[in-house]
């Protein structure tokens, strides 16, 4: 912070997104739910600077044309990540630097060639380019395309984009932000930081509560979209074709002959190896299916269809769509089939050359690369949780996914069926193969299901 005109930047500060101050004549409170923090003895100037700062963005002179007391207080509410600050030159915004924890003590020096941190990106996001790093404190709107071309590396040193002065500011800013690094080699160094990818730190601060995301405004079940998007159906349209009926069991019967769940809890393994001699029957897939993904009820409030089916789903929504993609099954012809679970029945989606394209891979993971029998894939209608979860519902997803991936293990275990999930799939063959654009309908998991080898 300095008022000296050596310089031809200029700091301009504002309170942080959410956070405000309230005064009264002798005190001040400041506010970011859930975060209250009580000023006491401020002086008359600095009542006055507080209430200039609800305003708006202010500059120090703004806020007094000379008062210590000011320039205390400014660093001081700086210092603990109350204020958001746009460094300025020659009248136009250059960056803004604004908080959401508390920052560390600003670096005394900078080392030369420091670089972009691998956990840093950069999106638009309002007009404005956002650098996030999630193990900073703070995000970084690009308002001027000449930091851009410094932060990305892509300026020239023979043309540098901005003065002296300036980029000598934005190293030092970008260090204090923990946005760059020593060199490119750093963050490999330490297996803490070498074993996580950008995108799943990222995914994972963003879809959890965190220093970033306090309150549930724009975060959880905020049914976001209600009035302007209609809620999705809970039922897909069908495919063309004639439906396949499937075997209903006797649930009842099943509750006198099944193993005890402590039985099938100890007794599941990961089947790899399938006897294609004597494999798993129609009857005995769509027994799975009924046991396991089958929609058990439909209600709805407000709008919206909730579903029951025998595994869990955040807020009764189940996105989940079920694809048995059929490569050896006795009594049904090879292919890829949609499980409708409201008729519990199965609807031809692709014949057997999309068969072999998503069953090549799952071969992977079994026994001397051999095909599976079935392999359920998985699909998720995103738009079921996104219509009314923010920033979690592919999160929520994912944990709905492992959820059923043990429902079927459980229920192949008890019927003697062999099971193994996958930990990837093809997801550019499933939605050529079902027809569905990915960010509608996409593939979110598998699990191979066969009659084991014995």
């Amino acid at each position: 912070m300095n008022r000296s005109i050596a310089t031809r930047h200029q700091d301009v500060y504002s309170f942080r997104p959410g956070a405000t101050c309230v005064t009264t004549p002798r005190a001040a409170i400041l506010l970011a739910p859930p975060h209250k923090e009580k000023l006491p003895g401020v002086t008359p100037a600095q009542l006055q600077a507080l209430k200039t700062l609800n305003l708006g963005p202010a500059t120090l002179d703004d806020l007094s044309p000379a008062d210590a007391d000011v320039d205390t207080l400014v660093g001081s509410l700086a210092g603990r990540g109350w204020l958001a600050i746009t460094v300025r030159f020659d009248g136009a915004d250059l960056y803004t630097i604004r908080p959401f924890a508390t920052p560390p003590p600003r670096p005394e020096f900078v080392e030369e060639g420091r670089t972009l941190s691998k956990f840093t990106i950069m999106r638009r996001d309002t007009g404005n380019i956002v650098a996030e790093n999630p193990m900073s404190w703070c995000d970084i709107d690009i308002h001027d395309p000449r930091v851009l071309e410094v932060v990305s590396g892509l300026a020239s040193p023979a043309e540098p984009a901005l003065p002296e002065d300036v980029s000598t500011r934005l190293a030092s800013d970008l260090k204090w932000a923990r946005h760059t690094v020593v060199d490119a080699e750093s963050e490999d160094d330490e297996f803490r930081t070498r074993s996580w990818n950008p995108h799943e730190l990222w995914f994972h601060r963003r879809s959890n509560l965190s220093e970033r995301v306090l309150t549930w405004e724009t975060f959880g079940p905020t049914r976001w979209a209600d009035g302007e998007f209609p809620p999705l159906p809970a039922r897909k349209d069908n495919y063309p074709g004639e439906a396949i009926e499937l075997a209903t069991p006797d649930i009842e019967d099943l509750r006198a002959v099944d193993p005890s769940l402590t039985d099938v809890l100890e007794d599941r393994v990961s089947c790899r190896d399938f006897d294609d001699a004597a494999p798993i029957t129609l009857d005995r897939l769509g027994e799975l299916l009924f046991r396991t993904v089958r929609t058990k009820s439909v209600r709805t409030a407000k709008g919206v269809e909730y579903l029951s089916r025998p595994y869990p789903s955040g807020g009764a929504v189940h996105e989940l769509e079920f694809y048995p993609v059929v490569r050896n099954v006795a009594g049904l012809a090879s292919g890829m089939y949609h499980y409708d679970s409201f008729d519990h029945v199965l609807r031809p989606v692709a014949d057997d050359q999309v068969v072999e394209r998503l069953l090549r891979t799952s071969s992977l993971t079994l026994s001397q690369g051999q095909l599976p029998q079935v392999l359920i894939v998985i699909a998720a209608r995103s738009g079921r949780l996104m219509w009314t979860y923010e920033q979690v519902p592919y999160a929520i997803i994912l944990k709905h996914v492992g959820v059923v991936l043990q429902t079927i293990y459980l229920v192949a275990t008890a019927m003697g069926l062999g099971a193994v999930a996958q930990g990837y799939g093809d997801t550019t063959a499933f939605n050529e193969a079902a027809g569905v654009d990915e960010l509608e309908e996409c593939n979110v998991g598998s699990i191979v299901i066969g009659a084991p080898k014995r």
